[in-house]
């Protein structure tokens, strides 16, 4: 159904994916938008290792969850930070991974909530913080389930 890389030297193993999914904060999110356009937009995620699932917060209404709603496969794209590999110092090595999946929004709040501050415990430990935001931020708030029906990694070099 997926098809395979074209350029399969370059390709990940899947370990090294989930690292990526595990490690790398953002990416970036694609559905079929308004009038048949792709809809692209950065957001933050959480990779559960326990069931091999992401998960995005996001407003109560708007374009993305229209089109969720309207078509639930969709695409996320993350690529880490370049870093000097091979002797190189004027060229990149990129390392990027593509989920192909189903989305969903959750519907139990208080999972949602919990998996809320998961995500946000990858940018803070400030227990009183977090605490805030779902308190005050939780309400207003909806989570997205991102169940992966293909992962492909890619290791790109710049020279």
């Amino acid at each position: 159904m997926f098809r395979k890389m074209r350029r399969f030297k370059q390709q990940l193993p899947a370990e090294e994916c989930i690292e990526i999914l595990t490690r790398e904060k953002r990416g970036v999110l694609s559905v079929l938008g308004d009038n048949g356009y792709p809809y692209g937009v950065p957001l933050n995620h959480y990779y559960n290792a326990e069931n091999g699932k992401l998960y995005f917060h996001c407003a109560m209404a708007g374009h993305k969850l229209d089109a969720i709603r309207a078509c639930d496969k969709v695409s996320y794209c993350i690529i880490g930070e370049g870093r000097h590999e091979d002797g190189v110092s004027w060229s990149l090595t990129y390392h990027s991974v593509i989920v192909f999946g189903r989305m969903k929004v959750l519907d139990n709040h208080e999972t949602a909530l919990h998996l809320a501050r998961l995500l946000g415990e990858k940018f803070t430990q400030d227990a009183s913080y977090l605490d805030h935001e779902v308190q005050h931020a939780g309400p207003r708030m909806l989570m997205l389930e991102l169940t992966p029906e293909h992962i492909t990694g890619k290791r790109v070099n710049e020279s």
